[in-house]
């Protein structure tokens, strides 16, 4: 089986997270992007819950990438579903994790448009800003996200149920918009940074998501160019 899982234990563990892995891996990486602190994270979390539409519930958290397959924080139940609105796209360059400054890899965001099909996770209200730290360590690192309440549909889910998707910031310096397939696929199938390849973190999410038979046909486009990608 392609991808990461099932190999080795992923490095971005919840252990890794509440050690200060990500700050450490910024500042080896050489990267000159800006990194929120600390300070500005937790207003970021504080503002989002704060904006809850139904104050005081459990919060449900979407994951649309590697959220699904390696979620490194606790919750009570996951489940999938839609959202619209947003849709699943390669949008991210990450000289960073995935990538490296010379070479930067691509990562998932949600751009403006169409719907997703993904996981939520239900994490109850009283754990939900210890829990939610630690998913703000790992997705809010340069602000290339903007964390936002959107609709869930889904199976046994309330009319309205909201919950948090981190979408894309299209005025991030690191935001790619859309090329071709193959030109995505070209460059999944050569950057690799501080946490494994591209070309792991493509089919872990499609693995990812085929677990809940989610079937993303624009993914699995990308992976069969990848497949037959040579340098």
């Amino acid at each position: 089986m392609e991808g990461s899982i099932g190999k080795n234990k992923h490095p971005l563990t919840r252990e890794a997270l509440q050690n200060g892995f990500v700050s450490e891996m910024i500042a080896r990486s050489g990267s000159n992007l800006r990194v929120l602190g600390d300070e500005e994270r937790r207003r970021s979390l504080e503002a989002t819950l704060a904006a809850q539409p139904a104050p005081g519930d459990d919060v449900w958290l979407f994951g649309y990438g590697s959220l699904i397959w390696n979620p490194a924080f606790h919750y009570a139940e996951r489940r999938p579903v839609l959202i619209r609105g947003w849709h699943r796209q390669f949008c991210l360059a990450t000289p960073i994790g995935r990538g490296t400054p010379e070479r930067p890899g691509l990562v998932l965001g949600l751009d403006r448009g169409g719907s997703c099909r993904g996981v939520a996770f239900r994490i109850p209200r009283s754990e939900a800003e210890t829990e939610l730290e630690l998913v703000w360590r790992r997705e809010m690192v340069t602000g290339a996200y903007v964390p936002r309440w959107v609709t869930l549909s889904g199976p046994d889910l309330p009319t309205g149920t909201a919950g948090i998707a981190f979408t894309i910031n299209r005025a991030a310096p690191n935001y790619v918009r859309p090329v071709s397939e193959a030109d995505t696929a070209r460059v999944i199938a050569t950057a690799h940074g501080a946490l494994g390849s591209c070309r792991d973190y493509l089919f872990d999410t499609i693995h990812g998501l085929e677990g809940f038979e989610i079937h993303d046909q624009h993914l699995k486009r990308i992976a069969r160019l990848v497949r037959e990608y040579r340098d």
